[in-house]
């Protein structure tokens, strides 16, 4: 199908300025479901220690389509290549019902509520009432057609591919494997928080925030902002830019990871002159909130260094669409983009650590969880800044558009966080998707 004319009026060649209908506009929305969350990538859903046992499910989303992450039997010979994690869409095949009510919890089958008909956990059509009919003497009353088959009945089966316990679905049959879909510049940086370890869940939050899905990725792709939104960032030396820094991304553009060393904070007036978020005479009444014990695993080989060692403090990775994966300091967590139209998503916080850390780690991880999150000291702001932008494109109208030149106008990565590149490029690649 070709773009309609309305989705095509992006002036210019570059991504520098990207126009506020690409926030506002509902006929691209719609575009962008099919585009990207229902076309050719791979979408977080959750992580495979949520569903532990046989049985347990999790609803979740890809898109505004709600599906079930679900823990299948496996034959003990195939247990060796199949991990048994599911993800099927919530929409019973027969009459489009959403049958899954409860949020979690573990089941031997799903059955709609409205036919009964009833699913395997790997979404296959196990049976159905009436399907051969009712006997009435020598007659047999109703019943499906002959030619009906339980196998072309199932629920939509999403595929499926897991990765450090990470799991992430995609309707479509064309995309490349995850591991090729995410790049070899992007999996050090996953293989550095995961790789061989086993995940526990700490506990969840979650938002509702008015402003388009896209504005999150624009803000974890964006190391220019900390340092002067954030109070916090900016006083306690957690992110800003006098640190060390670089930006990486796949050669797509598309995903990224912010990386940057803390430093002890305090005043450096080429950083905080002027700054009006940075506090000087800001101090903790508990300063165990900013306890941070560095981990063995955070020193790592240099993937573009060979020979050298890199140790960051914070990671922020943004896996496109949906996905942010955040280190900073002690704290963990996966944060999932949901969208609700083209001015709202949900942002769905999970919090996790790993099965060897010891009880104050753990303590440690809960407790530097406060800055993030829907009301974290730090976090707060991102919420509330979205949702501030949204309205002023919506005041505007058609024809303003953002600037995204810090750093010039091309793409590619940095070793500094004064810079827009990750953005610009996001756009590069979104633009190419959609056809604008």
């Amino acid at each position: 199908m070709n773009a309609p004319e309305t989705l095509s009026r992006w002036s210019g060649t570059g991504s520098s300025r990207i126009p506020f209908w690409a926030y506002t506009d509902a006929q691209l929305y719609q575009r962008e479901l099919e585009k990207v969350f229902y076309g050719r990538h791979w979408c977080y859903v959750g992580l495979e220690v949520e569903v532990p046992n046989v049985g347990d499910f999790r609803l979740s989303w890809v898109g505004e389509r709600q599906v079930i992450l679900v823990r299948d039997r496996v034959a003990p010979k195939d247990r060796g290549t199949d991990t048994g994690i599911r993800v099927v869409e919530n929409r019973c095949a027969h009459r489009g019902v959403r049958f899954c009510q409860q949020p979690q919890g573990n089941a031997r089958s799903f059955v709609c509520p409205y036919h009964q008909w009833t699913y395997r956990l790997n979404g296959e059509l196990a049976g159905l009432p009436f399907k051969d009919g009712v006997k009435d003497g020598d007659c047999v009353n109703g019943g499906m057609p002959a030619d009906f088959d339980l196998k072309s009945n199932g629920l939509t089966r999403l595929r499926v591919e897991v990765l450090h316990g990470l799991v992430f679905a995609t309707f479509s049959d064309d995309a490349e494997p995850l591991r090729e879909y995410l790049g070899p510049e992007i999996l050090p940086w996953l293989d550095r928080i995961f790789s061989k370890r086993q995940l526990t869940l700490l506990g969840y939050n979650r938002q509702r925030i008015p402003g388009n899905w896209k504005l999150m990725m624009e803000n974890i792709k964006d190391p220019y902002h900390p340092g002067l939104l954030h109070t916090w960032f900016v006083t306690f030396g957690l992110w800003r830019a006098d640190q060390k820094s670089r930006m990486v991304m796949d050669s797509h553009g598309r995903h990224a990871v912010m990386i940057s060393r803390r430093n002890d904070g305090g005043e450096n007036k080429v950083v905080t002159e002027g700054v009006t978020s940075f506090k000087a005479n800001m101090a903790l009444n508990d300063t165990r909130l900013l306890d941070v014990v560095p981990e063995p695993w955070w020193k790592v080989a240099d993937p573009t260094n060979p020979g050298a060692e890199i140790m960051p403090t914070v990671t922020m990775i943004t896996l496109f669409p949906s996905l942010i994966i955040q280190q900073q300091v002690n704290s963990l967590s996966t944060r999932h983009i949901v969208p609700r139209g083209e001015g709202e998503f949900d942002f769905v916080w999970t919090h996790f650590g790993f099965a060897d850390d010891t009880p104050e780690m753990t303590r440690r991880r809960l407790r530097q969880a406060n800055l993030f999150g829907p009301a974290g000291f730090v976090s707060a702001d991102d919420g509330e800044v979205i949702e501030l932008s949204q309205q002023g494109f919506a005041q505007w109208g058609e024809d303003g558009s953002t600037l995204c030149e810090l750093g010039g106008t091309g793409t590619g990565g940095t070793e500094h966080m004064v810079t827009e590149t990750l953005i610009r490029s996001m756009y590069a690649y979104w633009r190419k998707v959609m056809g604008v």
